[in-house]
This record gives structure tokens, sequence and C-alpha cells, in this order.
């Protein structure tokens, strides 16, 4: 039975893959010191043969016992509200806990992916995103401690590769979705359906009209495993570049949740968001013949069904 390492187990992602590999069979060895993570995402595969866990911090050296074949490293805080409380830890779990990981994948002679991120294109000059941009990035800025720690994950990422022959992927996830996102992670989606289950005002930062593309959690994690699979070692876009505005998005939260005191309201721009976010795919329809199936409208009504679950509507 072949085995996979994967860290940020207990979160949004890395749940999802937890599954995924479970499904194909794999023994999956689950990893997390729940800085973000829930163990409510994996508790469903605590009574398996096949699955273990380890509660610990990839930043302090990383030891499995036994054969790895793959590892995915997703840990890392991935949301603003979190890498803002949370700046140093999120620099160190893009430098030491991607260097922690690179050296076991090279120790075991196992094949790793990387989690990086849309994140390293930063406010971007270009319109769509493709793999080729090299990103406009503030370094010194509050999501430089994000944007910076992706950008180093991909470099030594490189660095394993061509210096030690590590076998690598780079996946840059854009925006993604789906049941087990955290209701208070701070991000559009969650932060908007959160308010307007609860009918309160739908926090709009600026004009609304900077854009997003939003892809389904499914689609994600086909398109990772199908880049694990694959024998391409530099960074794909998995996305979906159906993009649409935030404002146009908080209109059809409204309208999907149908709570009539839900409405939109209007703040300032945080510093360095970016005004336009859209993956050019390319790369990953003709390397991995992959593109995302599940239309916005289909993933929102699953995703609704999971946030009706877990948010918490004050009574009278």
């Amino acid at each position: 039975m072949k085995r996979v390492l994967i860290t940020g187990a207990a979160g949004f992602l890395g749940s999802h893959l937890c599954d995924r590999f479970i499904k194909e069979g794999y023994y999956v060895i689950a990893m997390d010191n729940l800085l973000t993570g829930d163990l409510r995402n994996i508790e469903h595969l605590f009574p398996l043969k096949n699955f273990e866990y380890y509660h610990h911090d990839v930043t302090k050296f990383v030891h499995v016992p036994g054969s790895l074949d793959y590892i995915l490293h997703f840990a890392s805080p991935a949301s603003p509200i979190d890498y803002l409380k949370m700046p140093i830890q999120t620099l160190k779990v893009g430098a030491l806990g991607t260097h922690n990981l690179l050296g076991l994948a090279k120790a075991k002679n196992s094949r790793i992916l990387v989690a990086s991120t849309s994140e390293v294109y930063g406010d971007p000059l270009i319109h769509p995103q493709s793999e080729d941009y090299w990103g406009n990035v503030n370094p010194v800025g509050p999501r430089g401690v994000y944007d910076e720690a992706k950008r180093f994950l991909e470099a030594i990422t490189m660095a394993y590769h061509n210096f030690h022959g590590v076998e690598t992927r780079i996946v840059r996830i854009f925006n993604t979705y789906g049941p087990r996102m955290r209701v208070d992670d701070g991000r559009a989606l969650p932060a908007f359906f959160s308010q307007a289950i609860r009918g309160e005002g739908i926090t709009i930062f600026g004009d609304g009209s900077q854009t997003r593309s939003f892809c389904y959690v499914d689609d994600l994690v086909e398109g990772i495993y199908r880049l694990l699979m694959s024998d391409y070692h530099l960074p794909v876009n998995i996305g979906n570049p159906d993009e649409i505005s935030i404002k146009e998005f908080g209109e059809e939260i409204i309208s999907l949740v149908e709570n009539p005191t839900a409405h939109l309201t209007f703040h300032p721009l945080p510093e360095d968001d970016p005004k336009v976010r859209k993956p050019d795919i390319t790369k990953a329809r003709e390397i991995l013949n992959w593109e995302p199936k599940v239309s916005r409208a289909e993933g929102l009504i699953k995703t609704l069904n999971y946030f009706l679950e877990k948010v918490k509507v004050p009574t009278e």
C-alpha cells in the first residue's frame, strides 16, 4: 500500500485531500498542529486502519517512520485574518516548514507537492495570470508575510529539485470554496454566507469592483491529484477562470440565502488587496487534461448547506 504524508491535514483543503487519498487506497499520514485546522474535519477517518494522525508543527524537525511515496505540504494559515494575526508563524511554515519537508522528501526518496497560491502574483499588472508572470508583490506590506512565504516556498522547492534531484510539484491555488471552510476565516465567501444567513450587512471592501475567481474544492482536489501524478515540475495554476466582481458575488449570495434583511455594506479597501484575480489554466488543460467541472451555482448550493448547519443565528 502506497503511503502519503499530508501536512495541514485538519484544514479545509488538507482534509479533502485526506479523503481523496483514502478513497484511492493509500495509507494516509495526516499532520497538523491545529493552529488553524480543526480535528472535526478528519475525525471520520480516525477509525480506519490506513489512517494515522500526528499532532506536530512542521516548522520543527519532521520525522515519519517507514517509507513515504508522496508528501503534500498544505500546512499554512491561508486567510488574511489568520496571517495578519500570526505573521511570524506564517513565514516560518512557508520557509522552515517547507525546508523540513523537502529534507524529508530527499531522505525518503519521496515525491513532494507543495501548495503555493495565486497570491504570489500579488496585485497583478497582467490579467489573467499565467505561470510565467512574476507578480507584483509588496514584500513589506501587511500581506507580504503570506505572499513572500509562498514565493520562498516555490524558490526552495525548485532549489531542492535542481540541486538534490528531489521530485517536486508546485500547485498555485486560486480562491477555493466548499464544505469545511471555517465560518470565521475572514475570506469573502465564508463572511458573505455567514452574514447573509444571519441577515446582517454583507461586508464589501471598496466599491466591490475587484474580481475573484472561485473554484469548487472537488475540482481543485482533482487538479492537485493529477499534478502529483504528472511528470511536470514547474508551477501550475489550478483554479476556475469564471471571474466575478465581489459586489456581484455578494448579490449572488444574498439571492441564494433568501434572507430579506441581508444587504450590502461598503467599507474601505484594505492595503494591497488585489484588484483582479483570474487564472490562466492553459497549462493545466494541456499538461493535466484538467479543467473545472462544477459550476459556481452548483458549488454554492453545496456550500450553503454546510454553512446553514454551522452558522449560529441569534434568536430573539
